[in-house]
C-alpha cells in the first residue's frame, strides 16, 4: 500500500529495534524528532503518521503535539507507544509486547487506510452538495461491551458517558449484536476464561467484517498473536480503560462516517452521511413515486414508523443505522425531522410488514446510552396503502396511529 509522506518518530531516547523494522517493511522513511521540536517537525516533515514514545520528557509537550495533529485538515494518525496515563483523545494506544514490529505495522496500515479514505472524500466533496458530519464521530459510535465480572457496570458508565453502549453478558449474545448492527469497537471485560477469550478473538480475526475492529481486552494477558490490527490490552481503572480505548473507537467511527459520506457522494447527495438512509427530500420524492407506481400497477406497499423519546435524540440515529443495515435491498427509509424513522416496504402486505417491523424494533431495544441507561424502545406503527390513498394521506394516517399508540 502506498503512503504519501514519511513516519515521524518522536522520542527523547534512541530508536527501539522494532522501529527499524518499519524501514524494512517499506513503511518509510522514518524521521526522528525529540519532544521539544515535535510540533515544528509535523509542519516541516508533513508525515503520514506520527509515532510517539510516551516515556521520558513527553509530559509538557504531548497535549500541544496532539492538538497540532488534531488540527490538520487531513486525518493524521498519532500512535502513542507504551502510555501509562490516560491519552489525549486522538492518540491511539500501542503497548509494545511480543512481535511489536509486526503489530505496529498492521496498526499503522489500518490507520493510514483511514487517512487515504479521508483524502478521497475531501477530493470528491465538491462534486455534490454533501457536507461531512461536524460532530465528534465517537459521539455517534456504538461500543459492544462484553463482560460479567465486577468491572462491567463501571465500564458501562465510563464508556456510556462518551458513546453508545450495547451490553452483552455472554459471548453468544455478543455474536448476535455483531451480526445485526454496526459496531465501532469491542471491549472484552472480565468474567471469561483465557480459553473463551482466545476462541472469541480467533473468530473475530477470521471474519473479514470484524478484522479491523478495535478490540480492547481488559482482563487477560494476550500471549498469542491474532490477525487483529486494532487489538489492544488495556488494564486498569474503568475510566482509564475507557479513555485509552476511545481513540481507537473514534478512528473506526470516523472510517464508517467517511464510508457513508462516500456512498452519499456516489448517490448524488441523496443519502444522509450520518444515518446511511435517504435524506428527507430524497425520501419524499421516492415515496411519492412508489405510491404512484403501486396504485397504477397494483400490489402491496406498507410503511412503518419508529418513533422515539424526544429526550433521547441518540436513539433515532442508532435506529436509522440499524435499519440501513438490516432492511431489504428494495426497501428505503429516512430519519424524519420529528425524531422518528420511516421505512417503506415495497411489495409487502400489512401482515408481513408488521412482522418485519417487530423484528427490527427488537434489535433497537438493546442500546443504552449514558449514565441514565436511556433505552431505545420505539413506538412502532405500521400501515398499508389502500386504493383511495395518496402519499400524503398514508403518512398522515401513520402519524395519527403513532400518536394514538403513544397516548
Amino acid at each position: 500500500m502506498s503512503q504519501a509522506g514519511p513516519i515521524l518518530f518522536v522520542s527523547n531516547t534512541e530508536r527501539p529495534a522494532f522501529i527499524a523494522a518499519l524501514d524494512e517493511a517499506r513503511l518509510f522513511p522514518v524521521v526522528d524528532s525529540d519532544w521539544a521540536s515535535a510540533v515544528r517537525a509535523v509542519e516541516q516533515v508533513q508525515p503520514a503518521a506520527v509515532l510517539a514514545a510516551m516515556s521520558g520528557g513527553h509530559e509538557q509537550h504531548v497535549a500541544l503535539l496532539a492538538k497540532k495533529i488534531a488540527d490538520q485538515p487531513l486525518y493524521l494518525p498519532l500512535v502513542a507507544l507504551d502510555a501509562q496515563a490516560s491519552l489525549p483523545h486522538n492518540a491511539l494506544p500501542f503497548a509494545t509486547r511480543a512481535n511489536a514490529a509486526e503489530r505496529l505495522i498492521a496498526r499503522l496500515r489500518a490507520a493510514i487506510r483511514v487517512r487515504t479514505l479521508h483524502a478521497t472524500v475531501l477530493r470528491r466533496l465538491p462534486e455534490v452538495k454533501v457536507a461531512l458530519p461536524e460532530s465528534d464521530p465517537v459521539r455517534d459510535a456504538i461500543v459492544l461491551l462484553i463482560g460479567r465480572g465486577s468491572a462491567y457496570p463501571a465500564l458501562s458508565v465510563a464508556l456510556g458517558e462518551r458513546t453508545g453502549v450495547v451490553g452483552a453478558l455472554s459471548i453468544e449474545a455478543a455474536a448476535k449484536h455483531l451480526n445485526t448492527r454496526d459496531i465501532d469497537g469491542v471491549v472484552l471485560s472480565d468474567g471469561f476464561t483465557p480459553r473463551v477469550t482466545d476462541a472469541f478473538l480467533t473468530v473475530l480475526a477470521e471474519d473479514t467484517r470484524f478484522r479491523n475492529l478495535p478490540v480492547v481486552v481488559t482482563a487477560h494477558q494476550l500471549t498469542q498473536s491474532y490477525d487483529l490490527p486494532n487489538l489492544e490490552l488495556i488494564a486498569g481503572e474503568p475510566a482509564k480503560v475507557a479513555a485509552n480505548a476511545l481513540p481507537l473507537i473514534r478512528q473506526r467511527a470516523m472510517e464508517a462516517q467517511l464510508s457513508r459520506t462516500l456512498r452519499s457522494i456516489d448517490a448524488g447527495g441523496w443519502l444522509d452521511p450520518r444515518s446511511g438512509l435517504l435524506t428527507v427530500e430524497a425520501f419524499a420524492r421516492d415515496f411519492a413515486k412508489a405510491v404512484e407506481e403501486t396504485l397504477a400497477r397494483g400490489g402491496g406497499l406498507s410503511v412503518a414508523r419508529f418513533a422515539f423519546d424526544p429526550g433521547n435524540p441518540r436513539a433515532q440515529l442508532d435506529a436509522a443505522r440499524i435499519l440501513s443495515r438490516l432492511m431489504r435491498q428494495m426497501d428505503f427509509g429516512a430519519a424524519q425531522k420529528d425524531g422518528s424513522v420511516i421505512v417503506v416496504f415495497a411489495e409487502t402486505d400489512f401482515r408481513t410488514a408488521h412482522m418485519i417491523a417487530r423484528r427490527l424494533s427488537a434489535v433497537m431495544k438493546h442500546t443504552s446510552n449514558g449514565k441514565h441507561e436511556m433505552r431505545s424502545d420505539p413506538v412502532v406503527s405500521v400501515d398499508s396503502l389502500s386504493p383511495s390513498d395518496t402519499a400524503r394521506s398514508l403518512l398522515a394516517r401513520l402519524s395519527a396511529d403513532a400518536s394514538r399508540a403513544a397516548s
